[in-house]
């Protein structure tokens, strides 16, 4: 496997994260907002987003994995780890890399519903629309994208490829 064709550039993730903070920074004023990362992929999203916010802003994360059998989930997630704070009363804000299937992120904001927030709401980089299994859309989302296997800005194949600061298309041959 290799890098491909470069889908969005380092200065267009840098412009659109920009222009989302601005956009959080409306909404939230000077409020006080717990803002959720799904690890892994989040990270790199998540340090350029919060950096631009003005809000109160408390980071924290969750791992959460679907059963898989092959490439296959089977829909359901599981906590590897769960949050460190009471959300109870909070407005929460969660940062995630993308928007695939639409499953994780569904179940997620439902198991929070339950711990009682003022708010929650979704900033998602990316979005693939055309591998949605459930109906569910972010509040903000920074680009929609096609069904291409991608990598960069913290997303990885194996663990490889986070580090890159824009998004490209992975080539996958056999060697």
């Amino acid at each position: 496997m290799k890098i491909g064709k470069k889908m969005i550039t380092e200065e267009q993730i840098e412009k659109r994260v920009t222009e989302l903070a601005e956009e959080l920074n409306n909404y939230y004023g000077d409020r006080e907002v717990i803002v959720i990362g799904i690890l892994k992929g989040c990270f790199v999203f998540m340090a350029d987003l919060v950096k631009r916010l003005t809000c109160d802003a408390r980071v924290y994360f969750m791992e959460i994995s679907s059963y898989k059998l092959g490439t296959v989930s089977c829909g359901k997630i599981t906590i590897k780890k769960d949050l460190d704070v009471d959300i109870e009363g909070k407005d929460v804000l969660i940062a995630e890399d993308i928007i695939d299937s639409g499953n994780t992120l569904s179940q997620l904001t439902e198991l929070l519903k339950k711990r009682n927030p003022k708010s929650i709401r979704v900033c998602a980089l990316l979005s693939k629309p055309a591998r949605r299994e459930v109906e569910f859309e972010a509040d903000y989302t920074g680009f929609e994208i096609e069904d291409k296997f991608i990598i960069g800005y913290g997303l990885d194949c194996g663990e490889r490829f986070r580090q890159l600061p824009y998004i490209a298309e992975v080539e996958i041959y056999d060697e």
